[in-house]
């Protein structure tokens, strides 16, 4: 077991540390800011969630995915047993999925979600900046998520390396060679398409909610792919967005009254 973790930790290393260059090397969007303070802001941000995520989250989800595997409930529960795995996985997808769109729909829910949007570019670091507060916020979702799903322990462990992995990726500012974004884009959430959904222009950014398979936005109709990269404005489109970047600003963002968004 200490072997395998270790072997995953040496490639997840080795993957981080290769979007990380490809980002310097072939970016896909001009950066606007520089990168080592924002990366640094973003990394204290994500440090503050992982707390709450491995001190809060993570027992009740391994608790509620022990029951239902042994209580075999839930909709992952219910399928043959070759399914159960990729069904799981599949389901915790697509729950994500309405919690994206719920986040942006709710203004209450837009006050935290908007610290991440409020990074002025995007790279991989973006991934990991949102408020810790917000970790909280979306516990209950992602406890009734869990349990409907039904996913087991095993299907969880492997949703989290997905997901966790799924969004470094897609944060990215890497460029992909040749068409391997677009073709990429049938199945998975890509630079290219994130991209379009952290757009300060809000039809843009209302769209390509998907963490993982893109599959839940073209099934609901909210896919876009006709968005050139260079026209992208990445941030949010209010009058406090600049100064909400910061560190401390963002921390207190969203007890403050919102500002009015002009997209």
């Amino acid at each position: 077991m200490k072997r395998s973790r270790f072997a995953l930790a040496i490639v997840a290393t080795a993957i981080i540390g290769g979007i990380m260059l490809a980002e310097r090397r072939q970016p896909l969007r001009k950066a606007k800011r520089p990168a080592i303070p924002r990366t640094v802001r973003n990394a204290v941000l994500g440090a503050g969630c992982a707390v709450i995520v491995e001190a809060v989250e993570q027992p009740l989800t391994r608790a509620i995915a022990a029951k239902n595997l042994s209580h075999k409930r839930g909709f992952a529960q219910k399928l043959p047993r070759p399914l159960r795995v990729a069904g799981g996985i599949a389901a915790m997808d697509y729950g994500f999925y309405w919690w994206h769109v719920a986040t942006h729909k709710l203004p209450f829910l837009w006050r935290f979600h908007r610290v991440h949007h409020a990074d002025p570019d995007m790279d991989m670091s973006t991934a990991v900046r949102f408020h810790p507060v917000d970790m909280l916020v979306s516990l209950p979702w992602r406890l009734a998520q869990v349990r409907l799903a039904g996913v087991s322990p095993k299907s969880l462990r492997l949703w989290r390396s997905f997901f966790n992995f799924s969004i470094l990726f897609h944060h990215s500012n890497m460029k992909l060679p040749g068409r391997t974004d677009d073709r990429l884009a049938r199945i998975l959430t890509t630079p290219k398409m994130h991209g379009i959904h952290h757009s300060r222009d809000g039809a843009e950014r209302d769209s390509n909610f998907t963490s993982g398979f893109s599959l839940w936005d073209r099934l609901h109709g909210t896919y876009r792919d006709d968005v050139q990269q260079a026209d992208v404005e990445i941030g949010v489109d209010d009058p406090a967005a600049e100064a909400d970047a910061e560190l401390f600003r963002a921390l207190a963002a969203p007890f403050k009254p919102q500002p009015p968004s002009a997209g």
